[in-house]
């Protein structure tokens, strides 16, 4: 006849190895797992375990989510690091590259970086009517825009935009679009810059970007510490 201890550990460890018995996700799928309810009323998916053991997993999960927070790990924090319309804004008209992503006709990613404009308040580019890019956007308007910043992990910050692509044929356009990159990329525009922006938009296609969805991540809104080495 086994003691008191040694019964109870051998309960235990049926319980563990029968789950279908103990009501754990086996026993109904994740969705009954998840509508168990703890005397407390907290969701869980755990089978019953002692009382003792239940008041030690307890003390865990008190101290364990505090230093995930701390760390930035373990924790959705989506909401937390997300930019306002108007950070995007400012953070898309700062002077940096994009990576742009198109689709080759054999399914694959064409990734290249690109410098860019706006037209209209949309982003665009000017590039080689015969570049690879202008050839896939001709063939699927599709597009992803990857901007991006930051050494370090509690400094990244970035913007995903994920667009259809449009060609623009008005010479207007076109032309805002190429003092726009000038400006942006080298400095202030003069008239006596045409001939450099007239050369730079020959035998060039213009394409604006329409949203359809906005990711963005902001790491230094979480208050984390540096891991810049020191020095």
């Amino acid at each position: 006849m086994h003691s008191g201890k040694a019964a109870r550990h051998l309960m235990e460890r049926d319980h563990l190895r029968h789950p279908r018995e103990a009501g754990a996700p086996g026993a109904g799928g994740y969705a009954r797992a998840h509508a168990a309810k703890d005397p407390g009323g907290t969701m869980t998916n755990e089978p019953d375990a002692p009382s003792e053991m239940r008041s030690s997993m307890d003390e865990g999960r008190r101290e364990m989510p505090a230093a995930g927070e701390a760390m930035g790990h373990g924790v959705n924090q989506r909401r937390a690091i997300k930019m306002a319309p108007d950070e995007i804004d400012s953070f898309l008209h700062e002077r940096r590259p994009m990576t742009m992503c198109t689709m080759n006709h054999d399914g694959t990613i064409h990734a290249v970086a690109m410098w860019y404009g706006f037209i209209d308040g949309m982003v665009a580019i000017e590039t080689k009517a015969k570049s690879q890019k202008a050839r896939n956007l001709s063939r699927d308007p599709r597009a992803t825009l990857l901007f991006e910043d930051g050494g370090y992990y509690e400094e990244l910050r970035g913007v995903e935009l994920v667009c259809h692509a449009e060609a623009v044929d008005d010479p207007d356009q076109m032309w805002a679009l190429g003092v726009n990159l000038y400006e942006r990329y080298y400095g202030a525009y003069s008239d006596e810059l045409r001939p450099f922006v007239e050369a730079m938009l020959n035998k060039r296609i213009v394409t604006v970007f329409h949203v359809e969805r906005t990711v963005s991540w902001d790491h230094r809104k979480l208050g984390l510490p540096s891991t810049r080495p020191a020095g």
